[in-house]
């Protein structure tokens, strides 16, 4: 069921100043008034648009997570099983992404989470050399859990736990993190290697002599003459033109095909239930372990993400709760749960999706068209597969360029507002993972307000949480050390 107030939906009562109706057929009518187009001052067109921007944006999922999985799955299995990953991937985002479209009225997309699926393949299965198929059977699992979290209202309590500083931090470092993850990256692969790993200063600036890290250039370029121009759809125009002039220099290889049938995921479904069956006494342990650090790696990365992408939307107002919370993460949780069973990791909201918000998309409508995308995707994995990594590198700057904005709303001026903030938006890109920037503002802010003697300020949710997430590091610690 919807949760569209009855005034938006009477023409008489729309928000004010907004755009006048469109001259829209019924059944365009009923889908309108059902995502409040009139409430969002939105329309088709641009929801669509964003919705595209959105899911070209978060594409690379396609390929990447594939890539990743089957570093682990590989082990015990011969072929290359990237077409069914690729296609598991595809049917867990899309149904994650729908469920918040249709049910949370939100424009967020979600996929399997960059991460957490990398956990998935080097920590747990490689590392712990846990089999594959109890390791999904644990993914499975925790997203059972997430819905009864979610059912308990525990999960949306959590949201409003966050200190403010902490959100806008939080949405700064999303930011940072996205712009991280364009500018670096291996370019022998694709990716626009601006930022490369180096043995000395740990990380340092790439090699104009590589082909793709040029293109990445010549895409920020091109992209951000489109964005300072106002040009409708300038991100997924940069995402297009950067692509095709790679493929006409010859940097990336065209697509080899347009249309292709899915290779269904025969040997990966289900795969997450029988896994239970290989659960022992021998195991239990390391499963438990996997289990606590996937719950709380999950939770909190979608906890963040929401919040920091919803702030930078403007869906979090002043009493700083984000509306809709349960039905947004209820949405994130059967996505974790149906995951596994097609055979991939954790799936959780995208912070990709801002590059949709800024495109002007405020609706559901905009996950649904990047839902319905991620399954047309299924028939089109040639192509998908031949758009370079670095092709997405200009829009994933200017993005975390504009989400930067957040930092103007922190009291700066107040050292135990700003310590904290700077600790999370830090480490966020830092530690690769918003869960742990996360952990660590939430950890400062009570600690530094009380050193202050501002105790007081901080909630009681604030102190217990903060205190779980420093049992958790302390858990880590001693059981993967």
């Amino acid at each position: 069921m919807s949760n569209i107030p009855s005034s938006s939906v009477d023409k008489q009562n729309k928000t004010p100043g907004s755009s006048p109706p469109e001259p829209y057929t019924d059944w365009l009518k009923v889908i309108a008034r059902y995502f409040q187009f009139d409430y969002y001052k939105t329309n088709f067109k641009t929801e669509i648009l964003a919705g595209i921007t959105t899911f070209m944006t978060m594409g690379y999922i396609l390929v990447v997570n594939p890539i990743i999985l089957s570093n682990a799955i590989f082990l015990e299995r011969q072929g290359d099983l990237f077409s069914q990953l690729a296609v598991a991937t595809a049917i867990a985002s899309a149904v994650g992404t729908l469920c918040m479209g249709i049910f949370a009225n939100y424009p967020f997309g979600l996929a399997p989470g960059m991460g957490t699926n990398a956990f998935f393949a080097f920590s747990v299965v490689i590392g712990l050399k846990i089999d594959w198929r109890l390791a999904l059977s644990c993914v499975f699992v925790q997203g059972l859990i997430f819905i009864a979290l979610t059912f308990t209202d525990v999960r949306r309590l959590l949201i409003q736990t966050i200190p403010n500083t902490i959100k806008h931090s939080t949405a700064a470092g999303i930011g940072l993190f996205i712009a991280y993850i364009g500018l670096s990256g291996d370019p022998a692969t694709g990716g626009a290697g601006l930022i490369v790993a180096n043995e000395a200063t740990k990380t340092a600036f790439g090699s104009l002599s590589q082909p793709a890290t040029l293109m990445a250039v010549a895409g920020l370029v091109i992209t951000s003459a489109f964005v300072v121009r106002r040009v409708r759809g300038a991100l997924l125009l940069g995402i297009f033109a950067t692509a095709v002039l790679a493929w006409i220099l010859g940097v990336a290889t065209p697509p080899q095909g347009i249309f292709a049938l899915p290779q269904l995921p025969k040997d990966l479904f289900g795969q997450a239930i029988t896994g239970l069956s290989g659960l022992n006494a021998s195991n239990i342990i390391d499963w438990l372990a996997v289990l606590f650090v996937f719950l709380f790696v999950d939770i909190f990365d979608a906890v963040g993400t929401l919040t920091g992408v919803g702030m930078r939307a403007g869906y979090i107002g002043e009493d700083g709760e984000l509306p809709r919370a349960n039905q947004a993460l209820m949405a994130d949780a059967i996505a974790t749960t149906v995951g596994p069973l097609f055979g991939t990791s954790s799936v959780t909201a995208y912070v990709e999706s801002i590059s949709g918000v800024l495109e002007g998309g405020r609706t559901g409508f905009t996950a649904v068209i990047v839902g319905l995308l991620f399954l047309l995707s299924l028939f089109f994995i040639p192509v998908f597969q031949a758009i370079p990594a670095f092709a997405t590198t200009p829009t994933l700057v200017i993005v975390g360029a504009m989400m930067l904005s957040q930092v103007t709303e922190i009291r700066w001026d107040d050292l135990s507002e700003a310590i904290p903030a700077f600790l999370t938006m830090f480490m966020i890109p830092l530690t690769y993972s918003i869960a742990e920037g996360l952990a660590i503002g939430f950890i400062a802010y009570p600690l530094v307000k009380f050193f202050q003697g501002k105790g007081h300020e901080v909630s009681l949710g604030t102190w217990v949480i903060a205190g779980v997430f420093v049992a958790r590091f302390v858990f880590m610690t001693l059981r993967f050390s």
